[in-house]
């Protein structure tokens, strides 16, 4: 006699659609969402980057089934096994999945990266997919996306404090881009390759002070638009940041604007796509594991000059930097998600108010207490002058289902 099938964990509304299936997968429990946008007049149910992201999900999996309503407002989700880049599995001649990303995506590529390298570790095989297509767009944007160089410099290192070596995780940016015309579409060429797989997360134990700002790195990048800009940016920025810290180094990278098919145009004509500029910035503590980023795109619709971009994303990073914790918003997410799916022990980590208070984490806590999770221990600091906040975890040893076969 078969077992009966497992009952479904059921959600409402559009956010963290993407957390909850990436959990939902960890955990082998299938999950319904209903209410996707239901009260929208003009766009209910799932947006294009949404039913991308289900079908990034079926390719690096095996096994895994969804079904979603006429309306696209309910979706239900059972998860497979979590295969990566497999040889007749949907990866091409060179070992890479190839996802196309369609032309109206409005959100960064690292809306596709985070998940994805949630996956990873757990994965029975590499995981190599490269994103590429007239909606890949490399550059942070207006959706609260961070850049390429951002989550290589400021997420990829975070791994290894769980004994997930980061040199065997490899990001390639073969071809910038910025938001297309309202903010949709960018022809970039993104390829991620993560060799770390493990049996299970180690325990991490960061608590202590978070130390001083002892370096700060960058990447001021543009796209079709004046090399110049690159150094407008990066003098507005050290402008700022020069008097706090004296080692600084902000790399320039231009790109010419990628092109893609324009069904206007009549033939085989091409359109420029993705033009723009921007700026990241990485702070690195004398801590180890201890970073905090910024991150600043210029608009779509134009209107501002490099000048602004440079001042903003620096007093942006100084303000991340001046709230403190181990880990900024950007990582909290990916460490706290870690620690939950490691070994059964119990890990912890400061962080500060501010980022614990955001709305994104506190679903997160009622997420992973959904699916199974220990809750989550509060404390403040020991210290006087301090407001952190020491969450402490209890990790529950989902590992890697594919290791355990093996």
């Amino acid at each position: 006699m078969s077992a009966p099938h497992p009952d479904f964990l059921r959600f409402t509304g559009h956010k963290s659609f993407t957390h909850r299936l990436i959990l939902s997968t960890l955990t082998g429990r299938p999950v319904h969402i209903s209410g996707i946008r239901s009260s929208s007049p003009t766009a209910p149910g799932l947006a294009p980057h949404e039913v991308s992201f289900l079908r990034l999900l079926e390719a690096v999996t095996n096994g895994s089934s969804m079904q979603i309503s006429y309306t696209g407002t309910t979706i239900t989700y059972h998860p497979g096994l979590i295969t990566g880049t497999i040889a007749g599995s949907g990866a091409a001649s060179d070992d890479v999945i190839e996802h196309a990303l369609p032309p109206n995506c409005t959100r960064g590529v690292s809306y596709f990266l985070l998940p994805l390298a949630l996956l990873a570790p757990f994965s029975k095989a590499h995981m190599n997919v490269r994103f590429s297509g007239p909606g890949v767009i490399t550059s942070a944007t207006e959706n609260g996306d961070m850049s390429v160089d951002s989550f290589r410099t400021a997420i990829l290192p975070l791994y290894g404090l769980f004994g997930i070596p980061p040199a065997r995780i490899e990001l390639r940016v073969l071809q910038r881009s910025c938001p297309g015309p309202r903010g949709s579409g960018g022809g970039g060429l993104v390829e991620l390759r993560f060799a770390s797989q493990v049996r299970l997360p180690k325990t991490l134990h960061l608590n202590r002070t978070p130390g001083r700002i002892r370096r700060i790195r960058g990447v001021a990048y543009c796209t079709g638009v004046s090399a110049s800009n690159n150094a407008r940016m990066i003098h507005e920025a050290r402008r700022v940041l020069n008097p706090l810290v004296s080692d600084i180094h902000i790399a320039a990278q231009y790109d010419p604007a990628p092109l893609v098919p324009d069904k206007n145009a009549p033939g085989k004509g091409k359109k420029k796509l993705g033009i723009g500029f921007g700026l990241s910035l990485v702070a690195e503590s004398s801590v180890p594991g201890v970073l905090y980023s910024a991150d600043v795109v210029a608009p779509p619709q134009g209107g501002i000059v490099p000048e602004d971009i440079g001042t903003r994303c620096a007093y942006q990073l100084a303000e991340i930097i001046q709230q403190g914790g181990c880990v900024s918003w950007s990582g909290a997410r990916t460490v706290l998600t870690l620690m939950a799916m490691g070994s059964e022990d119990v890990g912890r980590l400061r962080i500060s108010k501010e980022t614990l208070g955001t709305e994104e984490v506190l679903g997160l806590a009622r997420d992973l207490r959904t699916f199974g999770a220990a809750s989550w221990g509060l404390r403040p600091v020991d210290e006087t002058d301090a407001e952190d906040i020491i969450v402490s975890v209890k990790g529950s040893g989902v590992g890697n289902v594919g290791r355990k076969m093996a």
